[in-house]
């Protein structure tokens, strides 16, 4: 009886290492399936011109993909003509001016007479 368990036993290593690389091979991703980008055809986005006299059929997502972009783009320059005026120069100038007014120091810009402008800048 020995002498069958250890002819078996080859056997069943054999078919141990044969599941075992087949769960392998299995787990295996993005192992190749021909080549994965499609081969230049000569037309613009591969796509063939319509015959002469026919138009030419749009797919489901290109007006939908029109309206939103040109429509995003719209309102996105609603928005950004209307929004309000948040920065510095709105609110801490004015300020700037009446506190340095008050306490009499010169703040304006004052060109020298060689500059061309001896009296400011237009």
């Amino acid at each position: 009886m020995l002498g069958r368990a250890s002819s078996m036993m080859p056997v069943r290593a054999a078919q141990r290492a044969t599941a075992r690389a087949a769960t392998q091979v299995q787990c295996r991703y993005a192992s190749g399936h021909g080549p994965s980008y499609n081969e230049p055809s000569g037309y613009l986005f591969g796509e063939k011109p319509p015959a002469p006299g026919t138009k030419r059929v749009k797919d489901a997502w290109e007006n939908i993909w029109y309206w939103g972009m040109y429509g995003g783009v719209a309102a996105f320059a609603v928005v950004m003509y209307f929004k309000p005026d948040r920065s510095v120069r709105s609110w801490a100038a004015p300020e700037a001016e009446k506190r340095l007014d008050a306490s009499g120091l010169p703040w304006r810009y004052k060109p020298s007479p060689n500059s061309g402008y001896p009296n400011g800048i237009p």
